[in-house]
């Protein structure tokens, strides 16, 4: 008979939503709460090394190792999705980039029925969970859990990318999460002392001493307990062995992007007809779990650098065991930083109101996944469309929560999206060309020279763009019939159960996700809590005057 505790709040995943809740839940201490992990503790060198995250994504051993359906608007190609699988969740594995997306992504999701979202209304939970290492100001937090800091730039590619941006007539933006966001400058990081800043480290491990909190990894949810309408409490595996977890309050789902839309499934809430097919029995009518799928797709224009400043020169062992040496001895050195130091964001053409196209420089190369190393000393430019058109879905393949569920993210389905890449790799190119990359510029390696026309680009996207890990959408908040919690983070139909993680954003917001969930999160933890929403900010963002007339 399968072992059964009760507490009041049961959190499932401990990613980055996860470890928000637990701090801000269990620091009532007259409350009991309970966070399931699937995975392992993070308590591997390589989580902790910035330099290192390369590791992480190219295993499954701190990763769910996804994989999508074949796509048939890129050559059929299977893509690789890594999720984490650890304590800290995606925020163990990530790059560390700290972006929180536009101000009108927030306008938008407010409009949509997410009422109490708009940018006035998260900007004081972005600024509460955040330290930032320059200061705090109207647009940044000064006394959070977060540290992030921005990156020393030390390499002079970082500089050419954004002295390149100006000269190509793109503006400076000093902080993109601050007032502006469109232009180029020096990118944030979730990297403290040397070391990352995960979601654990900033929220779960200061309150793992609490008693009236307990965590449990390698801990699998299976299934969410529903007793006459309202979410009861879980049943789980660990270790092999089952078991039952009580909730007297709620049960609230962090499991991700995918996890917490297939527990949702695997629970029988969702479209009767698909949990039929796959052997589930219905419990809730909820025709939007695992719709309303969204990533962010990008690709590489990569060129060999003429001068021998690049990270290639970490291939070789001697150097490789330097920079190791200085992390482990000191947390110095290149170890330091994920070494995406400077972007950009930018529209692709009058008429768009905010940026919708995404840089991130290196001062190397990344190819597939990492797995292949630099074969000469050269520099990329991550780049990527922010709001696709196409959405995509997550079913179940099987009943067996062991199983991962398909994934399609429908990439490149409408021709909007399809020139949007088209023109990522122009745009680039123009950008590359300037002044700036004079002293550095080599042949161009991807594309290349002979990738030229629409259809040649358009064959190069299909073939090479792939996921910036960027997955969120499929438990969309909203009030439509396609949506499946409200803007309280409530199951629409059921008592006692809440989804908090990036699967409730309506939309997909305009830069990396990590910052917008852990803000989700600590906006949560107050409506969880029966608290009043901090006071709305009327701090003013910036929308380029000639937008409707101008690219830049």
């Amino acid at each position: 008979m399968a072992a059964e505790e009760t507490y009041d709040y049961i959190i499932v995943g401990a990613g980055s939503a996860g470890c928000v809740l637990a701090n801000r839940l269990s620091a009532e201490t007259d409350r009991k709460v309970l966070v399931l992990e699937a995975g392992p503790e993070d308590n591997s060198w390589r989580i902790h090394m910035p330099a290192a995250l390369v590791h992480n994504l190219i295993d499954d051993r701190f990763n769910w190792f996804y994989q999508t359906e074949p796509q048939p608007h890129m050559d059929g190609r299977v893509m690789y999705w890594p999720r984490g699988r650890v304590i800290g969740g995606s925020s163990s594995l990530n790059a560390m980039v700290y972006v929180r997306g536009n101000a009108l992504d927030y306008e938008r999701w407010a409009a949509g029925g997410a009422q109490g979202w708009s940018y006035g209304e998260v900007l004081p939970y972005f600024r509460r969970a955040e330290t930032r290492a320059k200061g705090g100001d109207a647009y940044r937090g000064g006394d959070g859990p977060l540290r992030v800091s921005t990156g020393p730039m030390r390499n002079p590619l970082f500089r050419a990318f954004i002295a390149a941006g100006k000269q190509a007539g793109y503006p400076y933006a000093d902080d993109m999460n601050g007032f502006q966001q469109e232009g180029f400058g020096p990118m944030d990081m979730t990297i403290h002392q040397g070391r990352r800043w995960s979601a654990a480290m900033a929220y779960l491990h200061p309150a793992r001493a609490r008693a009236n909190l307990t965590v449990k990894t390698r801990a699998l949810t299976t299934r969410v307990l529903v007793e006459r309408g309202r979410a009861v409490g879980v049943a789980y595996r660990q270790d092999g062995r089952p078991a039952v977890a009580r909730a007297v309050r709620e049960v609230i789902l962090a499991g991700g992007a995918i996890n917490s839309p297939q527990l949702l499934l695997l629970s029988g809430i969702g479209d009767a007809d698909h949990l039929r097919e796959v052997g589930v029995a219905p419990v809730h009518q909820l025709p939007g779990v695992g719709r309303n799928l969204q990533d962010h797709l990008e690709l590489w224009i990569q060129h060999e650098c003429t001068q021998p400043i690049t990270l290639h020169s970490v291939n070789n062992p001697l150097v490789r065991a330097k920079v190791g040496i200085e992390w482990f001895l000191f947390k110095s050195g290149l170890g330091t930083s994920a070494h995406l130091e400077s972007g950009a964001f930018i529209r692709s053409e009058a008429g768009v109101k905010h940026p919708d196209i995404q840089y991130h420089f290196l001062p190397s190369v990344v190819n597939d996944h990492g797995r292949v190393p630099s074969t000469c000393h050269s520099f990329q430019a991550h780049v990527g469309s922010m709001r696709a058109t196409s959405t995509g879905a997550i079913r179940l393949r099987s009943s067996d929560p062991a199983v991962h569920p398909l994934i399609d993210p429908n990439y490149l389905a409408n021709e909007r999206d399809r020139w949007e890449m088209r023109a990522c790799v122009k745009l680039t190119r123009e950008i590359f060309s300037q002044k700036a990359f004079d002293p550095y510029r080599g042949r161009e390696l991807l594309p290349g020279s002979d990738v030229r026309t629409d259809a040649e680009i358009d064959a190069y996207v299909r073939a090479r763009a792939d996921s910036a890990y960027h997955p969120c959408g499929a438990c969309k908040m909203g009030t439509d019939e396609m949506a499946v919690v409200d803007p309280q983070c409530r199951v629409r139909g059921l008592e006692g159960l809440r989804v908090v993680d990036a699967s409730i954003m309506p939309s997909i917001v305009s830069g990396n996700l990590n910052a917008p969930t852990i803000m989700i999160a600590e906006k949560a933890a107050d409506m969880i809590l029966g608290r009043a929403p901090l006071p709305p900010s009327n701090a003013p963002f910036f929308v380029h005057p000639a937008w409707e007339s101008k690219q830049r």
